[in-house]
């Protein structure tokens, strides 16, 4: 199963690896099917690391989530680059629907990581990595709080279930 992210920069193409990350997979495909994605930004872009998305919309305005998902991050996949995982805060099972590409080889992020848990991997860019590229590349800038934001909106227009 795959899901294209339809952004201003060009389409990225996932392939969801289900059988290794099933919880994982179904929490992401269920906010695919709520349209949650829809007019979202990739609000923390960071070269040489992550490019991550699925949590506000322009303005930073921070959309409302679902019930966290249990951390699957021992499957055996590992943050390689044009990975896809789950962001989460220190706290192991605490994702809901952000997300990040890795744009790195970033291994420390993998299980059992530097907490016990790692990062969950559950399925990676298969097609517009140019794209993923381009958007690395991007200008940024603090907004309010938050650091390493795109100077200029980087809009995830739609996701949809492939």
């Amino acid at each position: 199963m795959a899901v294209i992210l339809t952004t201003n920069y060009g389409d990225i193409k996932i392939e969801l690896n289900a059988e290794k990350a099933p919880k994982t997979v179904e929490n992401f495909l269920s906010y695919v099917r709520d349209g949650h994605y829809d007019n979202t930004i990739f609000h923390r872009v960071i070269d040489g690391f992550m490019i991550q998305g699925g949590g506000f919309e322009s303005g930073m305005s921070q959309k409302s989530t679902k019930a966290p998902v249990q951390n699957e991050a021992g499957n055996g996949l590992h943050n390689d680059m044009y990975t896809i995982a789950m962001a989460r805060t220190s706290d192991p099972h605490s994702a809901t629907a952000q997300f990040f590409i890795n744009v790195n080889d970033n291994h420390f992020l993998n299980h059992p990581g530097q907490d016990g848990w790692g990062y969950c991997v559950f399925g990676e860019v298969t097609e517009g990595t140019d794209v993923v590229d381009k958007i690395k590349a991007v200008r940024t800038t603090r907004g309010g709080m938050h650091a390493d934001v795109p100077v200029e909106d980087v809009v995830i227009q739609k996701a949809v279930i492939v």
